[in-house]
C-alpha cells in the first residue's frame, strides 16, 4: 500500500532527525515528546508486564483473579476522580504557556487542583461506603478489606497522575519518566517481598490481599512525594504571582470539562464494565484468565501507541492541513506496527501464556487470540481520543463514548448470559466477544465523526 511506502519514508527521516539530535519545529517536536513517551511507557508496560507476572505466578488463579476484580473495582471509582482534569490541564495549561502567559498558566492550574483534590476525596468516600455491598453481595466474593484501601489509593493515584498532565503540558515528558523508573522499581521490589512473606503465613485470603495492596499505595505514595518535589524544581510558571481566574473564566472552563465528564465516565465504565460484570457472573479463576489476557494486549495496544499521548499537546497547537496530516501520519504508523503485533499474538498465544504465566494459565489463550484484534483497535482510539478532546470537540466525543458504553454493557449481557449456558469459560469468551465488537463500533463512529 502506498502510505506503509510514505511511512518508512517517515521513519527514516525520523530516525535521521535522532541521529543528528535535531528536534527543531513542530515535528521535532512531535519526535522528541513522542521518544521520552515511548520510554515512558516501555518502563510503564516492562514494570507493570513483570509485575503482574510476578503477581500471576506467586498468588496462582483464584487469588490473582480476586486481586484483579479488586483493583479494577477500585480504578473504575478512580473515574469518578478524573472527570477530565488532566485533559484540561493539557489543554490549558499547554496553551497558555505556549503564549507565554505564565500567570493564567498557573492560574488553571491552581483551580483543577482544588477540584482535582476535592473530587479525588469524594471518589475515595464512595469506594468505601459501597465497598461491603460490592464485596458481599454483588460480587460475593472475599475481597471487602481490599476495596476499603480505595479510600486510600484513589486520591494518591488520581493526584499522581494529574501532576503528571501538569509536566506534559509544559512539553516536559523527562520528569514523568524519572517518577515512573522510581515507581516500577519500588513496586517490583517492596510487594513481592511482601507476598513472599504473606504466603508463609496462615492468613485469610481478605487480608492477604489487604496487605497487598496496602503495600502498593505505598509504592505510589512515595513516587507521589518524589512528583512534588520535581514540580517544585522544574516548573518555573508555578513561581509565578497567583490572580484569581475570573467568572467567566471559570464558567468557560466548566464548559469544556462537563463534556469530558461524560466522556471518562463512560471510558471508565468502557474499559472496566466487562470485568466488573464478570466478577458478578463467574468465579475468580475465570476472571483470572480474562484479566491476564487482556493485560498482555492492553500492555502492546499503549506500547504501539505510545506518542498518541505525546502528540496530544501538538494536536492543541496546530490546525487545518498541518492537523489533518499529522492525525493521519500518526493514524498510519500505529496501524502499520498494530498489524504485525496482532498477527504475531494469534500465532504465538499459547506460548506467550505458557511463558508469561505458567501452565496454570494456559485457558487464557483463546482470550488472547481474539483480543489480539485490540491491539490494531486500541491505539488508533487513542489517537482519536486526543484529537477530539484537544480540538474541542468534546460534546461529539462523549455521545461516542456513551453509545459505545450502552453497547458494551448490552452485549455483555447478552454474550456472558449466552455463555453461561455451557460454562463459565463460554462466558468470558462472550465478554471477549462483546467486548471487541463494541470497540470496533467505537472507532468507527470517532473515524466516521472527526469533520463534524
Amino acid at each position: 500500500m502506498d502510505f506503509i511506502q510514505e511511512e518508512k519514508e517517515d521513519f527514516r527521516k525520523a530516525f535521521n532527525r535522532f541521529r543528528k539530535r535535531d528536534f527543531s519545529g513542530t515535528s521535532g517536536q512531535a519526535l522528541k515528546n513522542s521518544s521520552l513517551e515511548i520510554s515512558n511507557n516501555l518502563v510503564v508496560k516492562a514494570g507493570s508486564f513483570l509485575f503482574t507476572i510476578i503477581l500471576a505466578r506467586m498468588l496462582l488463579p483464584e487469588l490473582f483473579g480476586l486481586y484483579s476484580l479488586a483493583l479494577g473495582t477500585i480504578i473504575l471509582f478512580a473515574s469518578f476522580a478524573d472527570l477530565g482534569m488532566g485533559s484540561a490541564a493539557i489543554t490549558y495549561i499547554s496553551r497558555k504557556l505556549s503564549q507565554n502567559k505564565p500567570l493564567d498558566a498557573k492560574k488553571y492550574f491552581k483551580t483543577l487542583l482544588k477540584w482535582k483534590i476535592f473530587l479525588s476525596l469524594f471518589a475515595g468516600i464512595l469506594i468505601v461506603s459501597l465497598s461491603y455491598y460490592l464485596a458481599n453481595s454483588y460480587y460475593n466474593k472475599p475481597i471487602f478489606f481490599a476495596l476499603l484501601t480505595g479510600g486510600l489509593y484513589l486520591p494518591v493515584i488520581t493526584l499522581t497522575n494529574f501532576l503528571t498532565s501538569v509536566f506534559k503540558a509544559s512539553n516536559d515528558f523527562k520528569r514523568p519518566l524519572i517518577k515512573e523508573i522510581f515507581l516500577q522499581i519500588l513496586k517490583l521490589t517492596i510487594v513481592p517481598l511482601g507476598i513472599f512473606l504473606i504466603l508463609k503465613m496462615s492468613l485469610k485470603v481478605e487480608i492477604m490481599l489487604l496487605i497487598i495492596l496496602g503495600t502498593l499505595i505505598f509504592c505510589y505514595l512515595l513516587s507521589f512525594f518524589l512528583l512534588i518535589y520535581l514540580m517544585e524544581k522544574k516548573l518555573a510558571f508555578l513561581k509565578a504571582k497567583n490572580i484569581r481566574m475570573k467568572k467567566s473564566e471559570k464558567k468557560n472552563l466548566i464548559k469544556f470539562i462537563l463534556p469530558l465528564s461524560a466522556i471518562v465516565l463512560s471510558g471508565a465504565f468502557f474499559g472496566y464494565i466487562d470485568m466488573f460484570m464478570l466478577g458478578h457472573y463467574v468465579s475468580s479463576e475465570f476472571i483470572s484468565y480474562y484479566s491476564s489476557s487482556f493485560n498482555l494486549i492492553a500492555a502492546a495496544s499503549v506500547l504501539v501507541g505510545s506518542f498518541a499521548v505525546a502528540l496530544f499537546p501538538l494536536f492543541s497547537r496546530v490546525r487545518g492541513k498541518s492537523l489533518q496530516n499529522l492525525l493521519r501520519k500518526s493514524r498510519n504508523a500505529v496501524f502499520v506496527l498494530s498489524l504485525f503485533a496482532a498477527i504475531f499474538t494469534i500465532f504465538a498465544a499459547y506460548w506467550v501464556i505458557k511463558i508469561i504465566y505458567g501452565e496454570s494459565f494456559l485457558p487464557a489463550t483463546l482470550f488472547l487470540q481474539f483480543f489480539s484484534v485490540l491491539i490494531v483497535i486500541l491505539p488508533i482510539i487513542a489517537i482519536y481520543n486526543n484529537y477530539y478532546v484537544s480540538q474541542r470537540k468534546t460534546s461529539i466525543l462523549a455521545f461516542i463514548l456513551i453509545g459505545s458504553t450502552i453497547l458494551t454493557i448490552i452485549l455483555n449481557l447478552i454474550g456472558i448470559n449466552y455463555g453461561l449456558r455451557f460454562s463459565e469459560y463460554y462466558a468470558v469468551l462472550g465478554a471477549c466477544i462483546a467486548t471487541i465488537i463494541s470497540k470496533l463500533v467505537c472507532l468507527l463512529a470517532l473515524f466516521a465523526f472527526r469533520k463534524k
